[in-house]
């Protein structure tokens, strides 16, 4: 079932109230757009990057940057401890996919639950989707076969994420194909649990930043795939 979200359904939270929320993978765009979502909602942000000194403009008073690594669940400790949420937006492609994805997957697990953290947000990849029952984007015979690797690490950490304990609320958001770095905030989204979305498949970041703090603020969905595109 599609359904749609706007500004409206899913007002800021109180900047009375604010929360603090650790975002790996802050430097990249997506982790930018959801730092300044998170921001501009009056919340406390821990902006987790593996080197500070690549990033001297992220910081700010509600913003603070800490080095930090993903796949190491001490790390993921020492920077999400005190936070009431996480988001995983890192990446490496230096690193084979299902290598680093399944790495962080359990350091995220393993380390918000020292923490003491109980909800996580990870962002997916959209070839990963069911276009028919058991039947993914990736699935495809004709879909390239590097893009298939790397997609295969996506579903490892979707698989990895599922043996968690119940101590730790996580869901998978996951983005269309066509992710616009460029393109305008609406405010709106729709979105799907599992499935490609019907129509054009595209979604700017501070859009999908938008989705991924809703589902901070009034979790609605937990340990599933949730596709969103506008």
């Amino acid at each position: 079932m599609t359904t749609t979200h706007a500004d409206s359904a899913h007002p800021a939270h109180s900047s009375d109230s604010p929360k603090r929320i650790a975002v790996f993978g802050a430097g990249g765009r997506v982790g930018r757009a959801v730092v300044a979502e998170a921001v501009a909602r009056g919340h406390l942000v821990t902006a987790v990057v593996r080197d500070p000194a690549k990033y001297p403009g992220l910081g700010s008073d509600a913003v603070t940057v800490v080095r930090g690594d993903a796949t190491d669940a001490a790390s993921v400790a020492a920077a999400a401890t005190g936070h009431d949420a996480a988001v995983n937006a890192s990446v490496r492609l230096d690193v084979p996919s299902e290598e680093y994805f399944v790495s962080a997957a359990e350091a995220l697990t393993g380390g918000l639950k020292a923490a003491g953290v109980g909800r996580l947000v990870v962002l997916g990849i959209a070839t990963t989707l069911e276009t028919a029952p058991g039947v993914r984007i990736m699935d495809a015979p004709e879909f390239p076969e590097q893009y298939r690797v790397f997609s295969q690490g996506h579903v490892a950490e979707f698989a990895t994420l599922g043996a968690a304990g119940p101590e730790l609320d996580w869901l998978m958001v996951v983005p269309p194909l066509d992710l616009d770095a460029q393109g305008p905030r609406t405010g709106r989204y729709r979105t799907a649990v599992g499935t490609v979305l019907d129509g054009p498949g595209h979604i700017a970041h501070p859009d999908l930043a938008l989705a991924v703090l809703d589902e901070i603020d009034e979790p609605a969905h937990s340990r599933v795939q949730l596709a969103v595109a506008d």
